[in-house]
């Protein structure tokens, strides 16, 4: 690393399906890229939204392939099933080659992997691994991860480099065991500082109890139940709607401060 201040920042976002982690991410990747970053956005959820989320046009979103699905890609770097293949492949010139210049936002989509049997090694899953271990641990710029609940992209050795680990959640008992749940299984991996987003909140009390369920999750704030935030996501456009852009202005501000003061990272607070 070339500077003594390190201005990448690698966050990774989950939850249970349909809380409204996309949005989230999708919204902090705009925002950061809003102030000049560099900003990769990384859709590792297998019912993948991200890109409308981010406002990609849909023919050329249609036109993204999945890393996963790129097969001759993958048979080229990492080797067929059946053989020997390299579970370290060349991957430093995916996230400009293979990703869609979203306003500012690089998007790059990893897809599922069909696997043959519980804990199957194949070199799909070595290729999407490899991927997102460079992305981490490698590259300098603000990397936002959509994951799916099980985080399964994200290995033991990789984990540990991710500066914040946010888990979005809704009022309701089965989101907040879904929070629970992947909380613990980040901190399995190695995540050291996990937070928590309470999303579709109507009232300040409702945010409370959420929060109060997940006392292992430091509180980040709340974005309120909104019919602007609903009727974007239908349409398949960004939400600029000004309540739900001044929450996540918040939160993204909070979520930097308390990193920087839990890492000593050499980020600033920048205005939108």
């Amino acid at each position: 690393m070339t500077s003594s201040k390190r201005q990448g920042l690698k966050i990774a976002i989950a939850g249970k399906g349909g809380v409204g982690k996309t949005t989230v991410a999708a919204g902090l990747a705009r925002l950061f890229a809003a102030e000049g970053r560099r900003v990769i956005a990384v859709d590792a959820d297998p019912d993948a939204n991200l890109g409308s989320a981010l406002g990609a046009p849909g023919q050329e979103l249609a036109s993204l392939a999945p890393l996963a699905r790129m097969g001759d890609l993958v048979a080229e770097r990492v080797g067929s099933p059946g053989g020997f293949f390299r579970l370290n492949p060349k991957v430093d010139d995916l996230p400009e080659s293979i990703s869609l210049d979203i306003d500012g936002v690089r998007l790059l989509v990893l897809g599922s992997v069909e696997k043959g049997g519980a804990g199957c090694i194949c070199p799909e899953s070595a290729m999407l691994k490899a991927l997102v271990r460079y992305l981490v641990i490698e590259v300098n710029d603000v990397v936002i991860l959509d994951m799916e609940a099980g985080i399964e992209h994200l290995g033991r050795g990789t984990a540990s480099y991710v500066d914040a680990f946010v888990v979005v959640a809704e009022p309701g008992k089965r989101s907040a065991q879904t929070a629970s749940t992947v909380s613990k299984l980040a901190a399995e991996l190695g995540v050291e500082s996990c937070f928590l987003v309470v999303n579709k909140v109507r009232s300040t009390e409702e945010a409370s109890a959420v929060s109060n369920a997940l006392p292992e999750l430091a509180y980040l704030g709340s974005i309120s139940e909104s019919e602007a935030i609903r009727a974007a996501d239908v349409a398949g456009v960004p939400c600029d709607d000004p309540l739900f852009v001044k929450e996540l202005l918040s939160l993204k501000e909070a979520l930097v401060k308390k990193v920087k003061n839990a890492k000593g990272l050499g980020l600033e607070i920048n205005a939108v």
